[in-house]
């Protein structure tokens, strides 16, 4: 079974991707922690229906990784786009059955790797040079670990409850029938709404939030 588990927001640093949340969503997203591995850090909340909000930067008191980060976060190109502010920057599933997509050949996840944050532990798929998959569009895949037995609880129960849940998480891309199917993979393809766009047009997605005061959108757009 496979479900969307997080939406990742990507900022220059935690301060920024913080006060973005305040002013898009209305509410103060919490400090969630560290990745030793990664040397990134984190704020987190819950959007119900076991699936979470999570604001991502570079951790800059930790000793630089010995891998590439992950969500492309060592990425120039990048780097120079949070410059600009934080955005919506990709998304990322969780499966009961990480060793299925490993063994797959039709696209590549990128390696599963064992990763922590204080108690939590899981299997996280990441390309060796630390990209994006499809520049965002395409999710990143995780199992955590007890995922696959039964009276598993989702990690998102235990965070901030702030009133806000995921209504719908929608891909624009001029390769729509490719997404399709790169997601039919990962039994992906039923967990959002893909739109096709012109051939010169940008790949791009939005992911609409039911927050207190109203349905807001975040979006990869800068």
């Amino acid at each position: 079974m496979t479900n969307i588990d997080h939406i990742v927001i990507a900022a220059k640093t935690l301060e920024e991707g913080v006060a973005y949340v305040q002013e898009t969503l209305g509410v103060q997203i919490p400090k969630g922690g560290e990745h030793p591995a990664m040397a990134t850090h984190n704020h987190l909340m819950q959007l119900t229906n076991d699936t979470f909000l999570e604001v991502m930067a570079i951790n800059t008191d930790m000793p630089t990784p010995d891998r590439p980060r992950w969500f492309g976060l060592d990425d120039l190109y990048i780097r120079q786009s949070l410059e600009n502010g934080p955005r919506l920057h990709t998304w990322v599933v969780n499966t009961s059955d990480m060793a299925a997509i490993q063994t797959q050949d039709s696209f590549d996840f990128g390696q599963a790797i064992p990763l922590s944050r204080g108690d939590l532990r899981w299997q996280f798929a990441i390309p060796d040079d630390g990209r994006v998959l499809a520049g965002g569009i395409v999710p990143y895949v995780m199992q955590w670990d007890g995922q696959e037995k039964n009276g598993f609880r989702h990690p998102s129960q235990g965070m901030a409850d702030l009133g806000c849940a995921l209504v719908g998480l929608e891909l624009y891309h001029p390769r729509a029938d490719w997404l399709s199917n790169v997601l039919s993979v990962i039994n992906a393809s039923d967990l959002v709404v893909v739109h096709k766009l012109a051939a010169n047009e940008m790949p791009y997605m939005k992911a609409t939030i039911k927050t207190p005061t109203g349905e807001k959108v975040l979006t990869s757009q800068g």
